[in-house]
């Protein structure tokens, strides 16, 4: 092949082989993917849509309940709009440093890393793998602790299903959530000692299915229990709108799929096009289930959405359908962050029997995950503190970041440096929701010891 061949580097070993912008225009990753199956248009979209339809959408309603619908419902499309932008502009960085390195994809630390590592400045290029254990260990906070969002959501249902319990019951009727995340452990554990995809993907299918039918009949609830949208409060207070702002971001969030779902695409040049699209269905989706979801409970709605549904026959059946897709979701979720935090720790132990450790620490990281559940059993601060304290990280910060490192010299900041005062700004909003929005969540979270 002529032209310019793939370099071979990777985590470490970053280095900018393009001087110039004829010499990375030169370099057509593309051509050098091997993917088996590249994803189409709507493949990838299908694929932004199922990595964000999680267990954060199933508690959008309770964010509305806590901002107001005045504040809930453009402050869901501005963020939405926001974290859009911030991903664009995040796969867009990871499009020109596969040029600038003559590599054909890479993840989400290696272009934290290798943005940093490729600056034209030492002083900075020198903290590029400490930025990359950085985004490694936020992205594990951040998949653990869905995880132990999505026990707290299968404890619920099954504590409904098992006890009868109608939505109206007490908090403390029955027993305590705490028993039945307890008595889940040992089956959670089980199904992530399951240490291949194959297994598990196709049956995440059906938990997308099973979440578009909860939407459809929250939709429908609505309607019937409150056709006129009466009762929703408009405002609340300022405190409670760092609570929605976590529960909203981690409901729409697809930022730790974006670069995987770019690498897999036949036509790479158009994912701006899958973003946007795919956006606008999780933006629609998310408002869909917050808004009828609060309309139709309004302040006695509870997350996830599906407890709030009568205790009809067909309905137990889709609370009971949560509960086993989410449990398999679990499992696939817990995939990714056990990998990451593998690959650092395998090297302490006999190579002969990786096999068996990683058994032995796929059960003990699934261990301590239940634990945080058990201790934390509050789904709606856990969120929350999600939302703000990892994805304001990685879906805000962090690609404002990593864009103004990779045009700082080419093509450079702009006239007066607006590219510079653009990203400042972008950033300023990122860091103002880290900040408040996690100590208000995790505050929240402290609150079960009070």
């Amino acid at each position: 092949m002529s032209g310019p061949q793939p370099s071979g580097a990777g985590r470490g070993n970053w280095k900018n082989l393009a001087p110039s912008q004829a010499d990375e225009d030169a370099f057509d990753y593309v051509k050098f993917r091997d993917t088996v199956k590249p994803s189409g248009y709507i493949g990838s979209v299908a694929n932004m849509v199922k990595g964000a339809l999680g267990g954060g959408i199933l508690g959008g309603h309770v964010a509305y309940m806590k901002a107001g619908i005045a504040v809930a419902l453009p402050f869901n499309l501005i963020f939405g709009i926001y974290m859009t932008f911030c991903l664009h502009i995040l796969v867009l960085s990871a499009q020109i440093l596969y040029r600038r390195c003559r590599v054909t994809f890479m993840t989400y630390p290696d272009v934290g890393e290798a943005a940093m590592a490729c600056f034209p400045h030492p002083k900075v290029a020198r903290f590029s793998k400490i930025f990359r254990y950085t985004i490694d260990i936020i992205i594990g906070i951040d998949l653990y602790g869905s995880c132990a969002c999505y026990q707290i959501i299968i404890a619920k249902s099954i504590k409904q299903l098992v006890e009868n319990l109608d939505k109206d019951a007490p908090d403390d009727a029955g027993r305590d959530i705490r028993v039945y995340l307890a008595a889940m452990m040992i089956p959670v554990i089980l199904i992530c000692l399951i240490i291949h995809l194959k297994y598990l993907a196709p049956l995440s299918i059906v938990a997308n299915l099973i979440i578009c039918v909860c939407i459809f009949l929250t939709v429908y609830y609505a309607l019937v229990n409150n056709p006129r949208f009466e009762g929703m409060k408009m405002f609340t207070e300022v405190y409670n709108f760092f609570e929605f702002t976590g529960m909203v971001v981690f409901s729409m969030s697809c930022s730790g799929v974006v670069i995987p779902i770019e690498n897999n695409m036949e036509k790479p040049k158009n994912f701006p096009k899958v973003l946007l699209t795919g956006m606008s269905i999780i933006i629609l989706f998310t408002f869909l289930v917050s808004f009828f979801g609060y309309s139709g409970y309004l302040e006695k709605c509870e997350s996830p959405i599906t407890v709030n549904f009568p205790m009809t026959l067909w309905a137990k059946l889709l609370k009971g359908g949560i509960a086993i897709m989410i449990y398999v979701t679990h499992a696939l979720n817990f995939w990714v962050p056990f990998n990451l935090c593998f690959y650092y720790i395998k090297f302490l132990h006999n190579q002969n029997k990786l096999f068996m450790w990683e058994l032995i620490y796929r059960a003990f990281f699934c261990f301590l995950v239940s634990i945080v559940a058990i201790i934390f059993p509050n789904i709606n601060a856990l969120m929350g503190f999600l939302g703000a304290f990892c994805l304001s990280n990685m879906a805000f910060i962090w690609p404002n970041l990593i864009y103004l490192m990779v045009i700082w010299q080419r093509p450079g900041l702009g006239k007066f440096r607006w590219r510079l005062w653009r990203a400042v700004i972008l950033m300023s909003v990122g860091v103002f929701i880290l900040i408040c929005g996690t100590i208000v969540n995790f505050n929240e979270l402290m609150s079960v010891f009070k």
